[in-house]
């Protein structure tokens, strides 16, 4: 029976573990499967009946119309024990199987093949999805195989093993094992010689080839460990004035306790919300303001400390002035819930900031660690400049946050826009949070526009537009959302496309000189 002779509507395909009674079925499949192979053996039936008995999950078969059409056989090891440089023999214990090691750290495959009558049918992908699934059920680092050349002895006499891999990998030729293998994310580690005895067509090379497993944890799951999906409590922020700074930190203690409420992984606030506190210093102008309210600025920060660590909350404190040196900065404050902070600074700074207030930019960058995970943070006109989410992203930052200020829309326009051109081209999340309202008679503080949000990839794991939340444009208001950091590692790796890894970095590089 031919798979052309069988009507689409009288299929049904199973997927399963094998058992012990399928051993007739598989015998009968495998003969064929390598009937172009002289002097190919068969599995015997004590041979798989331990294999079934040893790690059951790890024998897969595909049954169409009740004919076992493939099989995919497996087994856990120690790969530390066996390196790059085994052979078949080694890696199943003379066919014993006394190689399985139910704490190994590697799924291995030791028998793959799909009878010829049902090729095409795409039977191998799916019993290579089961596989996969069972690496990461299993917490496994990785699938590796030993994969059959076949078509090399057609080439051998003008190709070396190295040579044909590379042309099978341009597509110039096609290998039935090989060339599936690379189609389904495997990579080569090397070239096995004297890998299978008695593999002719192979001239007894082997490919051996990889499979990495994104969600390997490598240590137990523990009350520490970074989640996977993060939540993100973004502040939009009402100016108004404030007659103390004791009203400012009732207005601050509200926020946190409402997001924290919400078990909100981190809260974000603004660029410059404290300007108001400029209100009290109207007779001064606005360079010497600032800086008045830049005494303030430790202050504020140990507050942010004590509800991080009281609320159970990452803070990220937007930004605030910051005298250093005599100098005038932008700075803003990451305040973990353990009660550890950083500094993070404002790069490039407006031509209204040098200008009205005297500021400064400062020359560090740096990712920093959290229970979440690998975060960056930007200072609003930071985000349009590529060049520093792309250091940060080569830090591991998974998540990015934007702390801004603008008083227009067209200005707001240019921060969000360069936001999701961010999360696009660095495959991560943006956040961005923004003030509202207005500031009268506070110098270059008087309008605020703003409508904060959260930005993500664009790919079929993702909104379609890549906006996972905002907010409503121009009103006080909290934003909560969820995001998914084990999304980004798929994106990663199984994209439609990868922008991280198809950069042409023998064309082009980005230095980071800063001193973070």
């Amino acid at each position: 029976m031919m798979e052309k002779e069988i009507r689409n509507e009288d299929l049904k395909i199973e997927l399963r573990t094998l058992t012990k009674d399928d051993y007739l079925g598989i015998k009968a499949s495998m003969i064929e499967a390598y009937s172009e192979w002289e002097g190919a053996s068969v599995w015997g039936e004590t041979q798989i009946a331990k294999l079934v008995e040893l790690f059951p999950e790890g024998q897969i078969c595909i049954l169409v119309n009740g004919r076992v059409a493939g099989c995919a056989l497996s087994i856990i090891v120690d790969y530390d024990k066996f390196g790059d440089s085994h052979n078949y023999l080694q890696i199943t214990g003379n066919y014993t199987f006394s190689t399985h090691d139910p704490d190994g750290d590697v799924l291995y495959g030791i028998e793959f093949f799909v009878h010829p009558d049902f090729r095409g049918m795409r039977i191998g992908r799916r019993m290579y999805d089961a596989r996969k699934e069972i690496c990461e059920r299993h917490n496994l680092r990785a699938i590796i195989a030993g994969g059959r050349i076949p078509v090399y002895k057609e080439y051998a006499a003008t190709l070396s093993p190295k040579q044909f891999l590379e042309k099978v990998k341009g597509k110039e030729i096609h290998d039935p094992t090989l060339s599936f293998q690379l189609a389904n994310d495997f990579h080569v580690l090397k070239i096995l010689k004297g890998y299978l005895s008695g593999d002719t067509q192979s001239l007894e090379y082997a490919s051996l080839l990889e499979w990495n497993n994104i969600y390997y944890a490598e240590e137990q799951v523990h009350l520490n460990t970074n989640k996977s999906v993060i939540r993100l409590g973004l502040v939009q922020w009402q100016m108004r004035p404030f007659p103390s700074l004791d009203s400012l930190y009732e207005q601050i203690e509200f926020f946190v306790d409402v997001v924290s409420d919400y078990q909100s992984d981190f809260i974000l606030f603004p660029e410059l919300f404290n300007a108001p506190l400029m209100t009290a210093y109207n007779h001064l102008g606005g360079a010497e303001a600032m800086r008045e309210i830049a005494k303030n600025t430790i202050t504020l920060r140990d507050k942010f400390i004590e509800y991080a660590i009281s609320y159970n909350i990452n803070i990220i404190t937007g930004s605030m002035p910051y005298m250093e040196d005599g100098m005038l900065q932008n700075v803003g404050f990451l305040c973990r819930r353990d009660g550890s902070h950083e500094m993070y600074r404002k790069i490039h700074l407006t031509p209204s900031e040098k200008n009205a207030w005297g500021m400064v930019g400062a020359n560090s960058l740096a990712a920093y660690d959290t229970d979440c995970g690998k975060i960056g943070i930007l200072i609003c006109y930071d985000v349009e400049f590529p060049e520093l989410p792309r250091l940060l992203a080569e830090q591991g930052m998974q998540i990015l946050f934007v702390p801004f200020m603008t008083d227009t829309q067209n200005g707001y326009t240019r921060v969000r826009s360069c936001a999701q051109a961010r999360a696009i081209e660095n495959e991560c999340y943006v956040a961005i949070a923004g003030s509202v309202g207005n500031l009268p008679k506070v110098h270059n503080m008087d309008i605020q526009y703003a409508q904060s949000a959260v930005f993500t990839p664009s790919d079929f794991s993702f909104p379609s537009n890549g906006i996972k939340a905002e907010a409503t444009a121009n009103t006080e208001t909290t934003l909560i959302a969820d995001v998914d950091v084990d999304l980004l590692k798929q994106l990663h790796n199984f994209g439609a496309v990868r922008n991280l890894q198809d950069r042409r970095l023998d064309l082009y590089k980005i230095l980071n000189n800063s001193k973070g």
